[in-house]
């Protein structure tokens, strides 16, 4: 396993005190995350005072991966498992179903697996959706819950949250029309907390790297006061301190990058280690577990053995 040693002693030491706080939802309320003032923290984050005189806010939750399923892996099986233990949106990141989208491959191995979750399911499309000429397989199974077909960028509210999701497998230019689609959908919905969720990472320290064409959708983001960015690509999970798009961290305005790509298709190894990565993680598959509170948001990455293996909370900007 290439997981920081720092993080993965620290994950499993508050494994069974990060589960029982999640499940009560009780952890993050009111909460106030400090921020240190010299180099990004390793450490997950910490909450602050919860008062004992509201109570916690139930959350939207939010639960996903990417690169999931394939009928030669038993791993898509595993995390549909994880899914079917929590209510609320499931989302994918991309690469659902291989090898190549087809719609074989969503009928027999995405379907028996995450397809029991397609009623609440909000997809993105990767790249393996693009081996069928324009995603088509893509957009017919999921409807109109994939967005427009042929574009595959949308939004929607999760009570607090405005979620949008975008399509990296067409322009990301700084004019193209997803771009232009972005920005009026972000100055149309002026929610304080917002998170935006595609395939290709930005930033990632594993065998595929780091994604430079995207950065004109992270500008938008930033300057937008996006709070989250969830993809996949690399079959791994990796947690990033708060960044610019140069890959600056920002612990006032940055944008938070979390990469989920243990959907079940394989794993990778970690290459280079990328600056600002805090917690890295790769022995099991798994999904992202995201509470979305009205000022504030909690994460925890689960393995399919069911064990919190990163968590931390955070405030929106």
């Amino acid at each position: 396993m290439s997981c920081a040693a720092r993080d993965h002693s620290r994950s499993h030491r508050a494994a069974s005190a990060t589960r029982f706080a999640y499940a009560s939802y009780l952890l993050l309320a009111a909460v106030a995350c400090s921020s240190p003032t010299e180099s990004p923290p390793v450490a997950h984050a910490r909450p602050g005072t919860v008062s004992g005189a509201v109570a916690a806010p139930t959350p939207a939750v939010l639960v996903g991966a990417g690169d999931i399923a394939g009928c030669a892996s038993s791993g898509d099986e595993a995390t549909a498992r994880l899914l079917a233990r929590y209510s609320g949106t499931v989302f994918t990141a991309g690469d659902n179903a291989y090898e190549a989208g087809s719609a074989a491959d969503y009928a027999n191995c995405y379907g028996p697996s995450w397809g029991r979750q397609k009623w609440r399911t909000r997809p993105a499309p990767g790249n393996h959706e693009y081996h069928t000429a324009g995603a088509a397989a893509y957009f017919a199974y999921f409807g109109a819950a994939a967005g427009r077909a042929g574009a595959g960028w949308y939004s929607y509210d999760l009570k607090d949250w405005h979620v949008v999701v975008l399509n990296s497998n067409v322009s990301m230019s700084a004019t193209s029309p997803q771009v232009a689609w972005l920005k009026a959908d972000l100055a149309a919905h002026r929610k304080r907390c917002t998170l935006v969720y595609w395939h290709h990472p930005l930033f990632s320290s594993g065998p595929h790297g780091s994604n430079a064409f995207v950065r004109p959708v992270w500008q938008v983001l930033y300057q937008m006061g996006v709070d989250v960015v969830v993809n996949g690509h690399d079959h791994d999970y990796e947690r990033f301190a708060p960044q610019r798009p140069d890959g600056t961290w920002d612990p006032q305005r940055g944008i938070r990058e979390f990469v989920v790509g243990l959907g079940g298709r394989s794993r990778y190894s970690f290459v280079t280690v990328r600056r600002n990565s805090q917690a890295r993680y790769n022995a099991r598959f798994g999904v992202i577990v995201l509470s979305l509170f009205p000022t504030s948001y909690h994460w925890a990455f689960l393995g399919t053995d069911a064990l919190v293996k990163d968590s931390g909370v955070a405030n929106c900007h």
